[in-house]
């Protein structure tokens, strides 16, 4: 994954062991807004902790301006399809577009033809986020009794990369 840099604004890279306690400040604070959103605060993003983000096989990504993280996306890849698994932005931040940012530089920069995604059924800015995106609605499922997480999917167009 390549770093973007645009003035006073880095996209890159993060490295899970150094900076996994900043992530997940930033995550509890994001993700306590989503569960007030929502109805519930028994979602996984809040049950996270530091070791288990470090242990979790994503890669990370963070959006720092004037070098504080103010967003992160982090995904899994293999087989030509890309699972977002987290994004998020620290309130303070909300309807800047870092997470608008953040997803653009992931689909650029990868070499999967699918990207696939999920999130909580009434969190009704995100399911509108991924649809304004370009994601196609796949099916929602009921996870316990106040939580059902709906799926989504992109085709991202084929590229032809050149291996640095």
């Amino acid at each position: 994954m390549k770093t973007e840099k645009r003035g006073n604004i880095l996209i890159k890279e993060m490295n899970v062991y150094h900076e996994a306690s900043e992530m997940l400040d930033l995550q509890l604070k994001s993700y306590q807004f989503e569960a007030e959103l929502i109805g519930t605060s028994n979602i996984p993003p809040l049950r996270d902790t530091v070791e288990s983000i470090q242990q979790s096989g994503e890669t990370f990504l963070g959006y720092y301006m004037e070098e504080e993280i103010c967003g992160v996306i982090s995904h899994k890849a293999e087989n030509n399809e890309m699972d977002i698994h987290r994004l998020f932005v620290h309130p303070a931040h909300f309807r800047k577009g870092i997470a608008k940012r953040l997803l653009t530089f992931i689909e650029k920069s990868t070499e999967a033809m699918v990207v696939k995604v999920a999130t909580a059924t009434k969190n009704t800015p995100a399911i509108h986020f991924y649809q304004k995106n370009g994601f196609r609605k796949l099916c929602e499922e009921k996870v316990e009794e106040n939580l059902s997480i709906t799926h989504f999917i992109k085709e991202v167009e084929q590229r032809s990369f050149v291996k640095e």
